[in-house]
């Protein structure tokens, strides 16, 4: 069954232009968008309602005029806030969008430090905040010419990137030793996640996932717990129920096959966990959606 990569490897745009402006809309479009990271710059600008959102282990709840700035290699997602709707705009853009030609400085000099993990900014930029008051000009600028942004609009698209990431170089600063080193700490938890994706079917362990990560057992709990905010079997049994929920909206196998598709071999903890997380039975969840899922 396919299912959200965790590295993200899509070209946003085009090899030759990578940026790309996406429109969202949680819960109506889609439920929400799970931890995942990429090589790209990324910017989450609320437009209406409210969303959450969390990037390294940290929840965000974004309203009207939110931004949040995410760096190449942060580990995010995207989610619904309680019971609240949101529509919010993401633009994710590519580094090699400020290269210039060979011996140019400009490149080197103000975007390898933020790819590099060497420089740090804050992430979370209310509105009506320094940063966001500089940059939403330009934001709204980015998702009004969306349309034509890999065609006619390279020019304007170029010059606010530009614009943005002066203003970026401009409230921040050298990374500090710590946060370098929990980011460290955190990418190497990636490889816990790529366990849980590869292997969700079958038998997946504590002990195999902190091997995979380099770490003991006991450190390993509890810097997953601080990176997703819940225990490794909590989100493991939640990415196994999320897989369900899409193969029951989407297909129409057997509730019970799609328990063991999933990993699930106690069809009755499966429906107990699935109306936990769902407040509805898997029967009932499969009625309320529609075999195309839309």
């Amino acid at each position: 069954m396919e299912h959200t990569n965790l590295h993200e490897t899509k070209i946003h745009g085009s090899p030759a232009f990578p940026y790309s402006v996406y429109h969202g809309r949680i819960p109506e479009w889609i439920p929400a968008f799970p931890l995942h990271w990429h090589e790209s710059f990324e910017l989450i600008y609320c437009d209406s309602g409210t969303l959450c959102a969390t990037l390294w282990g940290r929840s965000y709840t974004l309203c009207v005029g939110d931004l949040l700035v995410i760096l190449p290699h942060a580990v995010h997602s995207i989610e619904q806030a309680g019971a609240a709707e949101g529509e919010y705009f993401n633009i994710i853009f590519a580094p090699s969008l400020f290269k210039g030609a060979e011996g140019d400085p400009c490149y080197d000099k103000y975007v390898l430090p933020f790819v590099n993990d060497q420089r740090d900014m804050e992430c979370f930029h209310p509105a009506g905040t320094a940063f966001s008051q500089a940059v939403t000009p330009c934001i709204q600028s980015l998702i009004a010419h969306r349309a034509e942004s890999s065609s006619t609009g390279e020019l304007i698209v170029k010059s606010g990137l530009f614009q943005l990431l002066y203003t970026m170089i401009q409230h921040s600063a050298p990374a500090e030793g710590n946060i370098r080193t929990l980011h460290l700490a955190y990418s190497r938890l990636k490889n816990a996640l790529c366990y849980v994706q590869d292997s969700y079917d079958q038998a997946v362990t504590l002990s195999e996932a902190a091997g995979r990560c380099g770490f003991s057992e006991s450190y390993f709990m509890k810097l997953f717990k601080d990176f997703t905010g819940k225990s490794f079997n909590a989100y493991l049994v939640d990415y196994r129920l999320e897989l369900a929920a899409k193969q029951l909206s989407e297909t129409d196998y057997k509730v019970i096959d799609v328990a063991e598709n999933c990993g699930f071999h106690n069809h009755s903890y499966f429906s107990r966990a699935f109306h936990r997380k769902y407040q509805m039975t898997p029967l009932a969840y499969r009625k309320a959606a529609p075999l195309d899922g839309k």
